[in-house]
């Protein structure tokens, strides 16, 4: 567990078939904080920058966690799956041995935005059956108090459970809202790599200023989590996860623990031994 509390700015990517996102987590800034590999936060109300979208490509050894926050993608996979996630949506798919998916906007104009978590699997899970779990907006609880609304996406917090919950690495995922001049506090367990984001307003995070649009990597001494909004609301997601602690070697869409592994996750994509189903393989879209 990292001791020192840190601030991390966002940088700029372009991902899928052109889109700019602001990455945190998966930068030189911040590599990876286990069992974290990567967090994409977008936003844009211009289709210009969205409307590509991400056509199909693939993804071995970890799960993402995609969650809108405006706006509708459609999601297949060569599992089978066809959704459509809507605003307050989320997906978790565990992508284990291999999948191969599509994520695309459904919309011409209007505001795209939402997150995309990418959790690490261990050794022992990497090459597990590919799984996928779906659910709109009205299946996460909320809890709401004077003070702020809290939105469980994965995970449990103040008695409520989420509809999604990751048995392997214990992450919890909250979308919390804190009214201006509010406040919001619980505690984090000290075994786990804790962050938080903030994407609307401003506030101050156990006395760190945080500043919108970055993520702060909370340090062992920062299990007593307390925010307090500035003279407007402010919103960010908080997400804690057990560290999984082995060797982490990626290349792309391929997280596997050696060489060796990346090695035969590319033999088998570029062979057509990656997924299942072939017919789907020669179809995707």
């Amino acid at each position: 567990m990292l001791k020192q509390t840190r601030i991390v700015p966002a940088m700029e990517i372009t991902e899928g078939a052109g889109v700019s996102v602001n990455r945190t987590i998966g930068t030189p800034a911040l590599r990876n904080f286990d069992p974290f590999l990567m967090l994409d936060h977008f936003g844009s109300d211009d289709p210009d920058e969205y409307i590509a979208g991400f056509p199909s490509h693939p993804h071995r050894g970890f799960c993402t966690f995609t969650y809108m926050l405006d706006g509708y993608v459609e999601h297949k996979d060569s599992m089978g799956n066809t959704g459509k996630l809507e605003p307050g949506g989320a997906q978790l798919m565990k992508a284990g041995s291999g999948v191969i998916h599509s994520e695309m906007p459904m919309q011409e104009n209007g505001l795209m935005r939402g997150f995309q978590l990418w959790i690490n699997l261990p050794a022992a899970n990497k090459m597990d059956k590919p799984g996928y779990q779906e659910f709109d907006s009205g299946a996460f609880p909320v809890v709401e108090t004077q003070d702020h609304i809290v939105r469980i996406l994965i995970g449990n917090f103040a008695d409520h459970a989420a509809p999604i919950i990751d048995d392997i690495t214990g992450v919890s995922y909250l979308d919390v809202q804190v009214k201006a001049g509010r406040s919001f506090q619980t505690s984090l367990p000290e075994s786990n790599n804790s962050f938080a984001y903030l994407f609307e307003g401003s506030g101050q995070l156990n006395s760190h200023h945080l500043p919108i649009n970055s993520l702060i990597r909370l340090g062992s001494e920062d299990t007593s989590f307390n925010f307090i909004a500035g003279d407007e609301a402010a919103r960010f997601i908080l997400v804690s996860g057990k560290p999984i602690g082995e060797a982490i070697v990626q290349y792309g869409p391929f997280v596997m623990n050696t060489r060796e592994e990346i090695d035969q996750a590319m033999s088998d994509y570029q062979s057509n031994n990656f997924v299942r189903d072939r017919a789907w393989i020669k179809n995707k879209s």
